[in-house]
C-alpha cells in the first residue's frame, strides 16, 4: 500500500491543471488533488465531496462526526482513507488539517505553524458558529416561544448526560434565579426516569435537553421517557436530523466546535442565555422579585467579592 505521500504524489502526476507548485495551489485544488486518480464509490464520493465543501471544519471532525455530516458510515470513512494510500481516517486528517489551517488564516503548513495557529483556527471556527446562529436568531419568534413555555412550566426539568451535563447546569443555575423550580436530570436510566415522572406529577410540562456531541443513547432513552411521562421537550443539540430530532416537541439547533481534542460550545452557551432573557420576559414580574431577592441575600451574607 503506498503511503500518503506516495498517493499524494500519485494524485498530483496524473491531475490536469494540477502541475503548478503546491504553495500556488488553492486549498480546494489540494484537497481534491489527495482524491484524484482514484476509482472511489457513490459513498466515497459523497466523503469527498463533503471535506472539500466544508474543509475548514471536516479536517478537525472524529471519525463518527464525519460520517453523521457526510451520511455514510463509519467503516466507509475508513474505507476511503484506505482507498486513497492512507493507513487509516487519522492519517488522512493529519495530511488534510494543515491545507485547512492554511485556509483559514493563511498561514504555511509546517507543524511549528499548526501548532501555532490551532488555537486561532478553533476560535475562528466559533466565530463562524456565532454568525450561524446570528442568522437564525433573525428571527425569534421560535426561541421566545420556548422560553415562555418553559417559564411557565412548574416545575421545570433540564436534562444534560455526559458531556452536555455542563450546558445543563450553567443553564439550571441561572434559572433558579428567575423560576421558583429547576430541576436537573444529569444522570440515565432509573434516576432520569423517576426524575421526570416526578416533574410531571407536581405539575410540570416541558423539559429542557442538551444533546451535544458525541451523543448518548441515555439522552435519547431520557427524551422518549419525558414524552412518555407527557413532558414534552424542548432539546438543544448541533443536530437537524435523527432520532433525538424526531422525538423532541421543539429543536434549536446550535453548532458545536469541533477543532480542538473537546468540543467547544460558544453557540450553544449563547443559546442558553438567549432562552434565559426569553423566560425572564415572559415572567417580568416574577423574575425581578425574584432576582432582587436573591440580590438582598447575597449582600447580607456577602457572597461576593467586590469588584
Amino acid at each position: 500500500m503506498p503511503s500518503g505521500q506516495q498517493a499524494r504524489a500519485q494524485a498530483a502526476a496524473i491531475t490536469p491543471g494540477l502541475q503548478a507548485p503546491e504553495s500556488e495551489r488553492t486549498p480546494a485544488e489540494r484537497v481534491r488533488a489527495l482524491f484524484t486518480g482514484h476509482r472511489l464509490s457513490p459513498g466515497q464520493r459523497r466523503i469527498a465531496q463533503y471535506l472539500v465543501d466544508h474543509l475548514t471544519e471536516a479536517a478537525f471532525l472524529s471519525i463518527t462526526d464525519l460520517a453523521e455530516r457526510a451520511g455514510v458510515s463509519q467503516p466507509s470513512v475508513t474505507r476511503f482513507a484506505t482507498s486513497l494510500g492512507y493507513a487509516g481516517f487519522p492519517a488522512l486528517r493529519e495530511a488534510l488539517q494543515p491545507i485547512a489551517l492554511s485556509a483559514v488564516a493563511g498561514a504555511g503548513d509546517s507543524r511549528e505553524e499548526i501548532r501555532r495557529n490551532e488555537l486561532q483556527a478553533a476560535i475562528d471556527a466559533e466565530i463562524e458558529n456565532l454568525e450561524s446562529l446570528r442568522r437564525v436568531l433573525a428571527d425569534p419568534g421560535q426561541v421566545l416561544e420556548v422560553g415562555r413555555r418553559l417559564a411557565h412550566s412548574v416545575p421545570l426539568t433540564v436534562v444534560g448526560l455526559r458531556i452536555s451535563a455542563s450546558l445543563a447546569e450553567y443553564f439550571a443555575y441561572a434559572a433558579r434565579r428567575i423560576h421558583p423550580d429547576v430541576r436537573v436530570v444529569a444522570r440515565g436510566g432509573s434516576v432520569a426516569y423517576d426524575t421526570l415522572l416526578q416533574a410531571r406529577e407536581a405539575g410540570g410540562s416541558w423539559v429542557l435537553a442538551y444533546a451535544m456531541p458525541r451523543h448518548a443513547n441515555e439522552t435519547l432513552a431520557a427524551v422518549r421517557a419525558a414524552r412518555s411521562t407527557g413532558l414534552r421537550v424542548a432539546l438543544v443539540t448541533d443536530l437537524t436530523m435523527g432520532p433525538l430530532v424526531e422525538e423532541a416537541d421543539v429543536t434549536l439547533t446550535a453548532p458545536a466546535g469541533a477543532r480542538l481534542v473537546f468540543d467547544s460550545y460558544a453557540a450553544p452557551g449563547v443559546l442558553s442565555a438567549a432562552l434565559l432573557q426569553a423566560m425572564a420576559d415572559a415572567e417580568p414580574e416574577r423574575t425581578q422579585a425574584r432576582l432582587e431577592g436573591y440580590e438582598q441575600v447575597a449582600m447580607q451574607h456577602d457572597f461576593f467579592i467586590d469588584d
